[in-house]
């Protein structure tokens, strides 16, 4: 079983040759290791296990995997890519594979160059690279002149094909059965990893391959930490829970968001700022149409955070983009000139931390941007937080 899609890794490859032609660079090196997964998986649909490693890009479409060798036989199962090579810089440190090939980058360029000449180096993933592969890669290619192309890239996954947002649909959707399972075991003397548990079996049970981040259980003060992960914290009569999943169907990200009492009743106090934070989320979702800048869409909500006396508790902007990773560029935040595009990934998430009596708070769902606006990927949980607003 792979995760990749066929056609849409050869139209992908495509987009880098042209990049790659248009700034008259002669290969792309594509950083990623377990946490940075989506500019290799974007190409591969695929990532390592304790390995780092890279997409090699050429401008004539030749491609291949740099790795390490324990995740070779692994790559050549299920990436995209199966042409590889491995590396001692990707691999565990002090590890060692007697009976593997590890080559240089001295050699792979001298390997290239024997195809087409190699003048220019274009890396992506600079901000995620480590010293010593960036160091390495460097000195391989010594010669010649390296740019960084990673701005470029990440623009490729801005705007979602079909393919895409259906990924993410699914993921979307079964966010809703993981909130369904969660919010049984929000119950007094239950901990909080019991929560994380209930939803992370249904998500693999459906199909999951991933996470994109680790999953969200933080009740009363604990809220206050923005992306509590689970402990063993015991949940206690009077608390709510701030609660989040997001499981990846063939690499692509959903998630949910959403904080409930303990006791299985908001107080007045509660239900009244989970009502506030709906709102902003209903104006946020308004604000999502093809052309809308992100500055502009941020404004709208902090106009109602600052009348309901929420701004000083702020952290998050409202809006980004969703897809390999559960948040990615482009960010919606009040300094943003990013423009709206039809089949961005969305997420509305409305959320404040450090309140004196609430701690925090966060409501959150995911919209595909369509011709006549912001369309849910659970149109189930939406209702279930609008039901909320009466």
């Amino acid at each position: 079983m792979a995760y990749y899609n066929e056609k849409e890794t050869k139209n992908r490859i495509a987009k880098v040759v042209k990049l790659l032609n248009d700034k008259n660079v002669d290969i792309a090196v594509i950083y990623f290791d377990e946490l940075n997964v989506a500019n290799g998986w974007y190409l591969t649909g695929w990532v390592g296990q304790f390995e780092k490693g890279a997409v090699l890009v050429g401008r004539d479409g030749t491609t291949m995997l740099l790795g390490g060798p324990e995740s070779e036989p692994f790559a050549k199962q299920s990436s995209a890519i199966h042409d590889t090579r491995c590396f001692k810089v990707f691999m565990v440190p002090d590890e060692e594979y007697p009976l593997a090939t590890i080559i240089g980058f001295p050699e792979l360029f001298a390997e290239l160059n024997a195809k087409f000449p190699v003048k220019r180096v274009g890396l992506i993933g600079t901000n995620d690279m480590p010293y010593a592969v960036h160091q390495d890669l460097v000195k391989g290619f010594e010669g010649c002149d390296v740019v960084d192309l990673t701005d470029d890239y990440l623009k490729f996954r801005y705007v979602k094909s079909d393919w895409e947002v259906e990924q993410a649909r699914k993921a979307t959707m079964l966010c809703y059965k993981a909130y369904k399972a969660m919010a049984e075991k929000v119950k007094a003397g239950n901990r909080e990893f019991e929560v994380a548990a209930a939803g992370e079996a249904v998500c693999r049970e459906s199909g999951a391959n991933s996470f994109a981040y680790q999953t969200i259980v933080g009740s009363g003060v604990r809220s206050n930490a923005v992306v509590p992960t689970a402990t063993d914290k015991v949940m206690v009569s009077g608390e709510m829970v701030m609660l989040g999943i997001a499981p990846r169907i063939n690499g692509y990200a959903g998630t949910f968001g959403h904080t409930v009492p303990v006791s299985g009743e908001y107080t007045p106090e509660q239900r009244k700022c989970l009502i506030d934070m709906i709102e902003v989320m209903k104006l946020t979702k308004s604000m999502l149409k093809i052309g809308n800048k992100g500055k502009d869409i941020d404004a709208e909500g902090r106009k109602l955070y600052e009348k309901g006396g929420y701004l000083k508790y702020i952290v998050c902007p409202f809006a980004h983009t969703m897809g390999l990773m559960e948040a990615e560029s482009p960010f919606f935040g009040p300094n943003s000139e990013d423009i709206l595009e039809k089949n961005m990934i969305v997420n509305v998430d409305v959320s404040f931390f450090g309140h004196p009596t609430l701690n925090g708070l966060r409501v959150e769902t995911c919209y595909v941007i369509t011709e006549n606006g912001a369309e849910p990927l659970c149109p189930e949980f939406e209702r279930e937080l609008f039901n909320y607003v009466k």
